[in-house]
């Protein structure tokens, strides 16, 4: 990403503090909102582009201010259409984002930090260990990055985001909440929060701030319905176990029709039973949800396994049965490491 370190980076800045910091630099406040309508546009690469701005004072912004962007991206094309993005960082971090087409939609799955600390048995990214946080502009930049990368491989609009790319994302809580208020700012890029979802392992005091505090899309990363599995799967629940993460859900902040979704990756004679089924068939009653099945997507050195088709759709009838509504969703990207619990970071 190009950055200069003794420059403000304008992308870091939410609309109120863009309005402070032009403030700083003796303009009135309204120039940091026109400056907010130019840094987004695709091509906008300079301080004299802005051309309602007076020239003057876009001197003063290139001698304090820059905009950094990510460029010359890794790109990797699955054989499904999925493209992995690999963005190299300032520090020599790589973090990834995947773009999912589809007929109706174009997702982007984004992440927020480089590594992860959760630690989750079934996932690369866990096993690669956490380095750091990833700033606003380096959670910004990935989409934007994409959304021009599309517009120049003629390959539609950008409609979706997911964080689900590597990180928890309410592990990083300020910066999120930053980048979403960009992300959905109509100067900004302009998103609906109704296309906007944050995943998360169950970090449940961040969890319900975030529902506070926006209107995006939850989703919970569940993968086990009894507190033993759940544990030995992902080590965050010995912090908030599935009672405590559950309570929270049932009393999660949403409008009148959103639903948490609950993602279950099934794990083969880990937690892909009939009884497992029925088990969180109960735990999930009274949550207005609904309920994402994978199977895992196996990789080299794991101890985990894929069931069988067969499993699947056995577990989704118990479940919709049960009066849930259940996806199961297939995995993309699977033959360039872009499939979820993939994303690893590494140079290919």
């Amino acid at each position: 990403m190009t950055i200069d370190e003794k420059k403000t980076d304008l992308k870091n800045l939410t609309q109120d503090e863009l309005v402070s910091y032009v403030e700083s630099l003796d303009q009135p406040a309204f120039r940091g909102r026109q400056i907010l309508a130019w840094i987004y546009k695709p091509g906008i690469t300079e301080f004299d582009q802005m051309t309602d701005l007076a020239k003057e004072f876009r001197t003063v912004l290139s001698e304090h201010a820059n905009m950094s962007r990510f460029i010359d991206p890794i790109t990797e094309i699955s054989r499904d259409g999925a493209v992995k993005f690999g963005f190299r960082l300032d520090d020599g971090f790589i973090i990834e984002s995947v773009l999912i087409p589809e007929e109706d939609r174009n997702t982007l799955c984004v992440s927020s930090q480089a590594g992860c600390a959760m630690g989750c048995r079934f996932c690369l990214t866990g096993s690669m260990g956490f380095s750091r946080n990833l700033t606003r502009a380096e959670i910004i930049n990935q989409v934007c990055a994409v959304r021009d990368w599309m517009l120049e491989n003629d390959s539609g609009e950008l409609t979706n985001i997911v964080f689900m790319g590597m990180g928890e994302p309410l592990a990083n809580l300020e910066n999120l909440l930053a980048a979403l208020s960009l992300l959905t700012e109509q100067r900004g890029l302009d998103f609906s929060s109704r296309r906007i979802t944050v995943s998360t392992c169950g970090l449940v005091p961040q969890m319900l701030e975030l529902g506070t505090r926006t209107n995006v899309n939850l989703a919970i990363s569940l993968h086990a319905a009894d507190n033993e599995t759940r544990s030995r799967l992902m080590p965050v629940n010995d912090r908030y176990p599935l009672e405590e993460l559950l309570a929270a859900c049932r009393n999660y902040p949403q409008k009148k029709r959103q639903r948490v979704m609950f993602e279950y990756t099934l794990l083969a004679e880990i937690n892909d039973s009939d009884e497992t089924a029925r088990r969180l068939a109960v735990l999930l009653r009274d949550i207005p949800c609904k309920i994402n099945l994978l199977a895992m997507n196996e990789a080299d050195d794991q101890e985990y396994t894929s069931p069988p088709r067969e499993r699947v759709l056995k577990f989704q009838k118990i479940l919709r049965d049960a009066g849930y509504t259940v996806f199961i969703r297939l995995s993309r990207g699977a033959d360039i490491s872009a499939a979820c619990g993939q994303l690893a970071g590494k140079e290919n």
